[in-house]
């Protein structure tokens, strides 16, 4: 049987640069790609948040943040225009901020 080690036999042998870069290499091999929309998707999404803020309905927002997708759940409050963002109070009454343009996904949540 080999018992080979992998990158731990190498990374002494290796400079300290090229250790740091083949760390960050892996890292961003962990990166998700962002969710793309279309027209209908993004009318569909105001309607969904226009409903949610008329009658206070629960809803799950997927936004990108950091190179990776988040789940939100709560009530819309308000839309905030002029800096883009959506103003959304969760169920344990603790307030967030999203950027509109983060936003990939919003459905009601029952």
């Amino acid at each position: 049987m080999i018992r080979d080690r992998g990158r731990i036999k190498w990374t002494s042998m290796m400079l300290p640069e090229h250790v740091k870069l083949l760390r960050d290499w892996a890292k961003e091999d962990t990166h998700e790609k962002r969710i793309e929309l279309d027209e209908q998707e993004l009318d569909r999404m105001n309607e969904v948040v226009a409903e949610a803020m008329e009658f206070g309905r629960m809803v799950s927002i997927t936004h990108y943040v950091k190179h990776r997708h988040q789940l939100s759940i709560g009530t819309v409050h308000h839309v905030d225009p002029l800096d883009g963002k959506l103003h959304v109070v969760d169920r344990f009454e603790d307030v967030h901020y999203i950027p509109l343009a983060s936003v990939v996904d919003i459905r009601f949540f029952d």
